[in-house]
């Protein structure tokens, strides 16, 4: 008890503290994450994303004993920021399929046709997946800027982006 209150008096939690506290509603944040964000893969990178943003402004607590409630609120904006980034990345979506149905109107192919075949692709990939195909090949940008992006390694972001364009060309043949 004399740890605590000396805790709570310094504003201060020790790393072990924190990591004890952050053990007893990880599965907790998880879940509301997924919920949240609909996607494992988005929902662990919330997480991790709150728990980093939490251990950095730490000053930021002012009672131990709300650990949770602030941790969720930082978990709770996380998700936000993360819904509000999918939405941009459908619109951009539906934006380069409404490119792609122009140009499909001047080629010797049904108009519209690639725009369906290539939206039916990219569905067949999970959303951290989509991101990367969508990052790269329409936005143009390289792996090191998605991974400096989605936090990544360029090297994972490679070989994600290699198997999605994988899976799209199966799935188109």
């Amino acid at each position: 008890m004399k740890k605590e209150v000396n805790t709570v008096m310094n504003n201060r939690l020790s790393c072990e503290e924190f990591c004890s506290l952050y053990g007893e509603i990880k599965d907790s944040l998880y879940r509301y994450a997924l919920y949240r964000l609909g996607n494992p893969a988005d929902a662990e990178d919330a997480v991790s994303d709150a728990v980093l943003a939490a251990w950095r402004g730490i000053e930021g607590l002012k009672d131990v004993s709300a650990f949770s409630a602030w941790l969720f609120a930082i978990l709770r904006n996380t998700c936000n920021s993360g819904i509000k980034r999918i939405i941009s990345e459908r619109e951009k979506i539906e934006k380069a399929g409404r490119d792609t149905s122009a140009m499909s109107e001047n080629s010797d192919c049904e108009p519209g046709l690639l725009s369906k075949e290539l939206s039916e692709a990219l569905d067949i990939l999970s959303d951290d997946e989509r991101e990367i195909v969508i990052l790269s090949v329409v936005a143009g940008l390289s792996s090191k800027e998605i991974s400096d992006m989605t936090g990544l390694t360029a090297g994972s972001v490679r070989s994600k982006l290699s198997r999605s364009l994988t899976k799209m060309r199966e799935f188109l043949s």
